[in-house]
């Protein structure tokens, strides 16, 4: 949550700051490093779950399990117009690494404690869907 709020700030401000300042103009660098305790690289079971409305998300971090997980299923989260959130990562340059890997997916440093707190996930890479959790 604390990292959310810096964010919503920096939009903010690009956004009053009118249409010339393009996203990529934010300062991500301050939100970084992202650290999500509550979550770690590994096997994530599936689970059917009815979450109407959901859009898909899918949560990675910058470790070797994820960045394999990305290559593999990039076309297919592509499809989905799924979103990612890179729950752990230490620079701008790890997560700049991540988005070459898949360019066309919106890739965004988020800190998922609260999401974990919420939903039965206790690893990544993971894609929650509003039928549920599949890895």
């Amino acid at each position: 949550m604390k990292h959310v709020i810096p964010a919503m700030l920096l939009i903010a401000t690009a956004a009053i700051a009118g249409p010339t300042v393009p996203m990529q103009a934010l300062d991500e660098a301050r939100l970084l490093p992202v650290v999500t305790r509550n979550l770690h690289p590994g096997q994530q079971p599936r689970l059917a779950l009815s979450l109407p409305g959901m859009t898909p998300l899918f949560l990675i971090g910058d470790d070797p399990l994820s960045t394999v997980w990305l290559r593999q299923h990039r076309d297919a989260l592509k499809t989905l117009h799924a979103t990612g959130l890179v729950v752990n990562v230490t620079t701008l340059a790890r997560l700049n690494a991540l988005r070459t890997i898949a360019p066309a997916l919106t890739l965004l440093p988020v800190s998922a404690d609260d999401m974990a707190k919420h939903l039965p996930i206790t690893a990544y890479p993971v894609l929650i869907t509003d039928k549920g959790l599949a890895q």
